[in-house]
């Protein structure tokens, strides 16, 4: 008898790969009755998957508000369906016309010039922080740099940068983790608040534009997209630069310190990040719906089902990584991991994510080549359907 995925369990997002292991051998399409969704384990499953947007939809695969009570879904209202619009949560054409407005943002050069925005961030920070000699590198390190460079590229001012992070988190949690009946109904008026900002953002750009994401996409408004479309890609674009990008770095930093791998030789830091991001991705997979019967190593996904496509486990598969639970800072392949998905769907700002991670540890690790992990602490997950992520991590220098 396999036992079934646990969000609410540590183990489920700290180490799940025996579990995976198995399913991997035994049940390589397992209907989990804790997700409510049928889950591909396997690296040419979940590939294969992402690469067929027919019968693996992704419309509405991110708004999974079924944990939601029927309080919470009232107090959201057109909201409760929140991302119904985004790039990542629809099919073409749809979703040809929102990438293609979106890219005209992320050309190789405007991610290039970003580069050094992002690195000056990161040195200004280690200059104040530096002669402390000690910080939680969560909360006080590896989330700002991201955080300023993503407010700049949307053009939200500096003195609203903690609110924007503050809100996010509370949506991420509403929509991504289960949470209690009451906790939700908080959650909700934050995410309330939170998309009421962005719209006035939105209009604040229509009036006046600038030099900024937000002004681009809202000259787009009436010929490529729609005003909710434009109030969507932004809140998730800064959901990744609040959220994901950090919390890969702050795994990246913990894996690569555990390892006695720090600081990391400037020729390999690209593939030691690509490795880091291989066996503790903060991805964990993506939802999709199965739009027609689909039968899988002998097991029927009936059409309507929810499928999770774990790139967590992919990222382990044994057939695509030997010795999957091995850290090799050099893997020749350690870039099929699949942490910003594939196909179609492969994330438009994944040069940037990439971008930032290996400018992050050139840095650190230059300025900070004696950092270590303090001692006598408990390191644990935040618990989450789709992330993985650590609330704190005290390190010493």
């Amino acid at each position: 008898m396999i036992e079934d995925f646990d969000v609410a369990s540590d183990w489920h997002v700290a180490s799940p790969y025996a579990f995976l292991a198995r399913l991997r051998r035994e049940r390589p399409v397992f209907a989990s009755e804790h997700l409510g969704a049928y889950v591909l384990t396997r690296h040419a499953d979940v590939r294969a998957a992402y690469g067929d947007p027919r019968r693996f939809s992704s419309k509405g695969s991110l708004t999974i508000s079924r944990s939601l009570t029927r309080e919470t879904r009232e107090k959201l209202g057109e909201h409760g369906s929140f991302l119904s619009s985004f790039v990542a949560n629809v099919d073409p054409p749809d979703h040809t016309r929102l990438r293609r407005s979106v890219s005209r943002a992320f050309t190789p050069r405007a991610v290039s010039a970003m580069e050094e925005t992002f690195r000056r961030l990161n040195e200004d920070l280690l200059d104040r922080i530096g002669p402390k000699g000690r910080a939680d590198f969560v909360t006080e390190i590896g989330h700002e740099p991201s955080i300023k460079l993503t407010a700049r590229f949307i053009g939200v001012p500096e003195e609203d940068e903690a609110f924007v992070q503050a809100h996010v988190k509370d949506w991420f949690q509403l929509f991504l983790s289960p949470e209690p009946p009451e906790r939700q109904l908080e959650l909700a008026d934050s995410f309330l608040t939170y998309l009421a900002y962005v719209d006035r953002l939105v209009a604040a750009r229509a009036e006046r534009p600038r030099d900024d994401f937000t002004s681009l996409m809202t000259s787009l408004i009436g010929t490529e997209l729609s005003h909710r479309e434009v109030v969507e890609l932004i809140s998730t674009i800064l959901l990744g630069g609040n959220d994901t990008v950090p919390n890969q770095l702050g795994n990246t930093v913990l894996r690569l310190l555990r390892e006695k791998a720090w600081p990391v030789e400037p020729a390999l830091v690209q593939n030691a990040a690509e490795e880091c991001m291989r066996i503790d991705g903060a991805s964990l997979g993506s939802f999709r719906y199965a739009t027609t019967d689909v039968t899988l190593h002998g097991v029927t996904i009936p059409a309507g089902s929810l499928v999770l496509l774990s790139t967590d486990s992919a990222a382990h598969d044994e057939t695509v990584f030997p010795e999957p639970e091995r850290f090799v800072i050099d893997r020749p392949n350690a870039d099929a991991h699949m942490v910003f998905g594939y196909g179609i769907h492969f994330c438009v700002g994944a040069a940037l994510g990439r971008l930032q991670l290996r400018t992050a540890l050139e840095v650190l690790g230059r300025r900070l080549p004696g950092l270590r992990l303090a001692p006598g602490q408990e390191i644990a997950y935040r618990r989450s359907i789709v992330g993985r992520g650590l609330p704190s991590l005290l390190v010493e220098w």
